[in-house]
C-alpha cells in the first residue's frame, strides 16, 4: 500500500504541474494609482518598483506595491537596494500585508520597453518565482487621455531559446517563431472594494462634464506623433544595422562555400593522380583547414526587438492619428452649426 504522506506530495506536484496558463492580471486600483505617482513623479527618468500579490489559479492578483530607490551604476549603490527590498519585504509581512513578490512595475517614454535588459530582468525573476509579470506604464502616451498600462510576460517558447541563447534562423523555424512571439499581454482588470467604491461614488460630483473631458478635446497632438517619429527613424536605422550583418554573414557564407568546393575539386584531382600511382587516397574532409570551420550565424534577437519597437511606435502614431481626426470632424460639425 502507498505511503498517504507521498501520494499526497505526488498529487500536489503533478497539480503544480498542471497549472491553468495566466488569463488576467487582477491589479487593486489603490495599486494602480501608485504606479501612476511614481512614474508622474519622477517622469522623464525611468523608474521600477516592486510587485507584491498573490497567484491564484488563472489571475494574478496584484494587491500592493512599493517602489525601489534610483539606483546607479555602483555595486555597493546595488546592494543597497537589494537590502531595501528585504526590508521593505519584512515590514510589510510585520503589518500583515501582502508582502508576496509577483512581479515588477517600470516607467517607459513612448513604449520604448522592448529592450534586451527587459528580458534579462525576466529570466532572473523567472528562477525564483513560477509566474510574474512586468506592468509597464508609460506617462507621455498617457497625457493623450488613454490609461497607457499593459501587463507583459514572456512566452514560454521564447524562454526555451533564451536559455539555450540559439536564435538561428533554424531554431526560429523549427519552433515556428516570429517577432511577435517575445511577449504575451496579459489583460488587466482593475478591481476595488465594495467600501471603496462606495467612497468613490460619494465624491462623484454632480456635474456630468469634468475638466478631465474638456481636455480631451486638445487637438494638439503634433509633438507625440513627432517624437513617435524620431524613435521610429531612430528604430529604422538599427535594422538596417541588423540586416546588414546578416548581409554580411551571408556573404562570407558563400565566400567559404566557393573555397570549400574549389579545395575539394583539388583534392579529388589529386587522389586520382594517387589512385593512378597506387598510393592511398588523401581524405577529402580536412577539419584542421578554416575553411571547414562553420561561420557563426549573428542571432536574430536584436533584430527581433527592433521590430517590436517599429511595430509599437506604427501603432501609436495610428491610434494618436485616428483620434486626431475625430476630434477635427467634431470641431468642423461644432464650427459648422
Amino acid at each position: 500500500m502507498a505511503n498517504p504522506a507521498a501520494r499526497s506530495f505526488l498529487q500536489v506536484a503533478s497539480a503544480e504541474e498542471a497549472a491553468p496558463p495566466l488569463r488576467v492580471v487582477q491589479i487593486e486600483g489603490l495599486a494602480v494609482l501608485k504606479i501612476i505617482k511614481h512614474c508622474k513623479e519622477f517622469s522623464p527618468a525611468l523608474v521600477t518598483g516592486q510587485l507584491l500579490g498573490l497567484d491564484v489559479g488563472s489571475v494574478l492578483e496584484v494587491t500592493n506595491c512599493f517602489p525601489f530607490p534610483i539606483r546607479e551604476e555602483d555595486e555597493e549603490i546595488e546592494a543597497e537596494g537589494a537590502n531595501y527590498q528585504l526590508d521593505m519585504l519584512r515590514c510589510l509581512r510585520e503589518v500583515n500585508v501582502d508582502n508576496n513578490t509577483v512581479g515588477w512595475y517600470q516607467s517607459t517614454f513612448l513604449g520604448s520597453y522592448q529592450t534586451v535588459e527587459l528580458i534579462e530582468t525576466f529570466m532572473n525573476y523567472q528562477e525564483n518565482i513560477r509566474r510574474c509579470v512586468c506592468i509597464i506604464y508609460d506617462p507621455s502616451s498617457s497625457n493623450q487621455g488613454v490609461l497607457a498600462l499593459k501587463a507583459l510576460k514572456l512566452s514560454d517558447s521564447f524562454m526555451d531559446l533564451y536559455k539555450n541563447n540559439n536564435f538561428t534562423g533554424e531554431k526560429l523555424r523549427a519552433k515556428n517563431m516570429s517577432w511577435v512571439d517575445i511577449f504575451e499581454e496579459i489583460p488587466i482588470k482593475v478591481s476595488n472594494s465594495a467600501l471603496i467604491s462606495a467612497f468613490m461614488a460619494e465624491l462623484e460630483g454632480d456635474s456630468p462634464v469634468t475638466q478631465c473631458d474638456y481636455d480631451r478635446l486638445q487637438l494638439s497632438s503634433g509633438p507625440f506623433v513627432e517624437r513617435n517619429m524620431d524613435f521610429l527613424i531612430k528604430c529604422m536605422d538599427d535594422l538596417f544595422v541588423e540586416q546588414q550583418k546578416f548581409q554580411y554573414h551571408y556573404r562570407n557564407l558563400s565566400r567559404q562555400q566557393a573555397q570549400q568546393q574549389a579545395w575539394l575539386q583539388k583534392r579529388r584531382t589529386e587522389n586520382m593522380a594517387r589512385k593512378a600511382a597506387g598510393e592511398e587516397p588523401l581524405p577529402e574532409e580536412d577539419l584542421s583547414n578554416p575553411i571547414f570551420k562553420p561561420i557563426p550565424e549573428p542571432s536574430r534577437l536584436e533584430s527581433f526587438l527592433v521590430t517590436n519597437q517599429i511595430a509599437n511606435y506604427c501603432n501609436q502614431i495610428n491610434g494618436v492619428s485616428g483620434q486626431s481626426f475625430s476630434r477635427l470632424y467634431l470641431m468642423k460639425a461644432l464650427h459648422e452649426d
